[in-house]
């Protein structure tokens, strides 16, 4: 094995309403993962948008294990509800097996528009 190679970590993800659970890599986002393990006509489990944390698409709760997420907006997930599990899985990563159900919400209104 060459100098400075590394081995990449991997876990078992389990997806509620999946037909299959996925392997992530802890380097790696669990919508990038599904994306390239479940394909069409298979239908995914966890919605796909821009990929970059901010159309909330693919909004997920975390029901088991260990992981962590990159920044994305506070809209999609407030701090609350990351506290409760509720992620983004374009910016979470697995530190551990997972466990998962989707959780898209339809877009929020502000709460000025009440009436």
């Amino acid at each position: 094995m060459p100098d400075g190679a590394m081995f990449s970590v991997t876990h078992s993800i389990q997806i509620k309403g999946a037909e299959t659970d996925i392997t992530c890599a802890e380097d790696q986002m669990v919508l990038m993962a599904m994306e390239q393990q479940i394909h069409v006509p298979s239908p995914r489990p966890v919605r796909v948008g821009c990929r970059r944390g901010g159309c909330g698409a693919c909004r997920v709760k975390v029901t088991k294990g260990d992981y962590t997420t990159q920044k994305s907006s506070r809209v999609h997930v407030t701090e609350e509800e990351a506290a409760e599990g509720y992620a983004l899985a374009c910016r979470l990563s697995p530190l551990s097996d997972l466990e998962l159900e989707p959780a898209f919400l339809d877009p929020r209104r502000p709460a000025d528009q009440d009436g």
